[in-house]
């Protein structure tokens, strides 16, 4: 089992070697260095802290500093656990797409674009309410009537209502790659995966 952090460049189509004709996603993964491994006696858990994206180091708060000093790692962007990692990989290290392979299975996470505030319509597909005749014009969208009547005299939690819509946690599982650029650091992956151009993507493979 491996892991690695990578950003999502886009989609495109590519044949593969069958000759079938398939959508992927292209990942620029890594190279992500190890910066710290966790253990039981230590911290309470085991896992491997991997960094990725390098940056100039007048970017980096204090804190942030000192800790990749500590580990002799040069200036990182982003810092992310895997516990999948554990006694697998050491301080050092660097983790590459070399150990990824075509027809491996990958779990995927991402944060989703965010939409911002969103009606029911759009948010939770509802249909409409009442007609655009009879004077009614305006209503199309609106949700209707939440209330229960005189029992229990109170909106049920979890309502579909309005409200913000995207920019969210959303894992996709069973992502098979296609093919492994190591020279340029690419996965392509069958299909599409959560997040913007640029996004911050978590890959574990299963």
């Amino acid at each position: 089992m491996s892991a690695i952090l990578g950003r999502k460049l886009g989609m495109t189509s590519i044949f593969t070697e069958d000759g079938q004709f398939v959508p992927v996603t292209v990942i620029e993964a890594g190279p992500c260095p190890v910066v710290q491994v966790k253990t039981k006696e230590n911290d309470g858990y085991e896992a491997v802290q991997l960094g990725y994206e390098a940056i100039a180091e007048r970017k980096l708060n204090q804190p942030k500093a000192g800790h990749l000093a500590k580990a002799g790692v040069a200036p990182v962007r982003h810092l992310k656990e895997f516990r999948h990692l554990a006694n697998k990989v050491f301080l050092g290290d660097i983790v590459t797409v070399d150990s990824f392979a075509a027809g491996d299975k990958l779990r995927v996470t991402s944060t989703s674009k965010g939409k911002g505030f969103q009606g029911v319509v759009r948010r939770h597909h509802f249909g409409g309410v009442g007609m655009t005749t009879h004077g009614q014009s305006d209503r199309p969208r609106a949700p209707g009537s939440i209330g229960s009547s005189s029992y229990p005299s109170r909106v049920f939690k979890g309502m579909r209502m309005a409200g913000r819509m995207g920019g969210t946690r959303v894992t996709v599982r069973n992502i098979s790659v296609v093919r492994v650029i190591p020279d340029q650091n690419l996965l392509m992956v069958r299909g599409s995966i959560p997040g913007p151009i640029n996004g911050l993507v978590e890959i574990i493979k299963l």
